[in-house]
């Protein structure tokens, strides 16, 4: 959650993609269903204009374009890639931008616009496998797939979308998605247009051609969705087994249906650079994991150096921290950490919170009495509105606290109706931090080095910035598995701080 929160409304649910939407509906194509380039239509002034009116408010959605170094090997990556489309033949008319989140995620708008971010990055092995996600983006927009599914969008925006199954991952299929419509205000780091099996694996396949006509082995795809597929379910272990990562809070839904179908496009005997060791001494330094400018999260504790604020989520919790916003996720529950204009008033700031929450022309929420107290010395406001969602009650509660004359902070959460005590000790446990723990929070470093002998992969992942599986963190990091033999002189990375 960034420190510059400011609102920001994005519907761009018709262009953007993302690379593992296999949780979509559809049958698997087969893998020898050969995209016709005939049928790539040439970037227009018409999408150039549509892409560089939507960049700047992709770029703050996503945490801002990162800098330096690696930012540079990206671009020029994802340009060599990306002119063997057909788009364009000119480099320039691509726009290749790495992105500073935490998440795994990449997409490409038409226009020439291409993101990837700093952590799918850091997952990756080699620069054909860059490539070659890079590749898949730049593939939806040369197959045109938003456009075919723009009545899609149009339906379903960004932001409703993402009130529906917020509310569906507590109660089923309810109405109560109205609630969160502006409510949840990441809408586009945590969804994006669906598209079918069909299509993301025409994406693969397009990717794949990409990849063998730049000079790269095109087997890259398939070991790279692997990684994915290894990440996920890394990250649903993490998070206990009762705290799977539900499809609609992973901008990766498991791509490991399709890593079969990819090495089978790409032919198992395949050949092509793969360029291992430049890509991995080009990409030490990223931030890996949560940048505390925007705060970081610990297990169940939340800390913002910049904002100098602390939170810990109640026990079966686990959070996801967003540009502006921050999820908070549980069986019993969800909800999300936010701000917005504050005038001074918290009465007013908590009415104004749940008036935000509802779609305009529906039927407000009555907040009823707003009730004050003070948690940690900090002025306090809360209210709770029983909400009739057409598949029985729920509690909605903003607890809002003043942190300065002109700045206020604020949770919403949701929870079945009775149940909305199981935040209560979340509510009681935000705090000011102090200057000195916010110099503590330190950015965590991705570093490639070489081994020695004698080395292994449990001595190596002992030195990894973790105190949680750091085995399993090395090993998926790098692509290993636990009897994976390393040798002196070979490359890996390690996340420090």
């Amino acid at each position: 959650m960034s420190s510059n929160f400011r609102y920001i409304a994005l519907a761009t649910a018709g262009c953007a993609t993302i690379l593992a939407s296999s949780a979509c509906g559809g049958g698997a194509a087969s893998a020898q269903a050969v995209p016709q380039a005939a049928a790539v239509q040439a970037i227009s002034a018409k999408d150039k204009a549509e892409g560089a009116k939507a960049h700047p408010q992709l770029l703050e959605e996503f945490g801002g374009a990162d800098a330096g170094p690696q930012a540079a090997y990206v671009e020029a990556i994802g340009k060599n890639v990306a002119v063997q489309s057909g788009l364009s033949n000119a480099r320039g008319d691509f726009t290749v931008t790495l992105l500073n989140s935490p998440v795994n995620n990449a997409f490409a708008i038409p226009g020439g616009y291409i993101y990837v971010t700093r952590q799918l990055v850091a997952l990756m092995n080699n620069e054909a496998e860059l490539a070659g996600v890079l590749g898949h983006e730049v593939g939806h927009v040369a197959a045109r797939h938003a456009a075919k599914r723009q009545s899609a969008a149009t339906k379903n925006t960004i932001l409703g979308v993402l009130g529906a199954v917020i509310s569906g991952a507590v109660l089923g299929n309810s109405q109560v998605g109205q609630l969160f419509q502006r409510g949840f205000l990441q809408g586009s780091q945590l969804l994006t247009l669906k598209y079918s099996r069909a299509q993301e694996t025409e994406s693969d396949n397009l990717g794949i051609s990409y990849l063998g006509k730049a000079g790269y082995d095109p087997r890259a795809m398939s070991t790279v969705l692997q990684s994915l597929a290894n990440q996920n379910a890394l990250d649903a272990r993490l998070m206990g087994s009762s705290n799977q990562v539900p499809a609609w809070a992973s901008t990766h839904p498991d791509p490991a249906s399709r890593v079969r179908t990819a090495l089978a496009r790409a032919g198992s005997n395949a050949t092509g650079l793969t360029n291992r060791d430049t890509f991995l001494t080009r990409i030490t330094g990223l931030t890996y994991g949560d940048d505390p400018k925007q705060g970081v999260v610990e297990g169940r504790k939340f800390s913002h150096p910049g904002l100098k604020l602390a939170y810990e989520a109640p026990n079966g919790f686990y959070m996801m921290n967003g540009t502006r916003a921050v999820a908070i996720n549980g069986q019993s529950g969800r909800g999300q950490f936010t701000t917005g204009p504050f005038s001074g008033d918290l009465d007013a700031y908590v009415r104004s919170a749940f008036a935000g929450l509802t779609e305009q022309g529906q039927q407000q929420i009555d907040p009823g009495q707003v009730n004050r107290t003070t948690v940690n010395g900090l002025p306090a406001a809360y209210s709770t509105a029983r909400v009739n969602t057409g598949d029985g009650m729920v509690d909605v509660t903003i607890f809002a606290y003043q942190f300065a004359a002109d700045q206020a902070f604020h949770f919403v959460t949701i929870a079945q109706a009775g149940g909305a005590g199981v935040f209560d000790s979340m509510y009681r446990s935000m705090r000011r931090i102090t200057a000195a723990e916010a110099a503590a929070i330190k950015p965590r470093r991705l570093a490639v080095i070489t081994t020695r002998a004698g080395d292994t992969v449990q001595s190596l992942a002992s030195r990894m910035a973790y105190t949680d599986a750091p085995l399993d963190r090395f090993l998926v990091l790098n692509g290993l598995t636990a009897s994976s033999r390393i040798t002196a002189g070979q490359k890996v990375k390690l996340v420090t701080y």
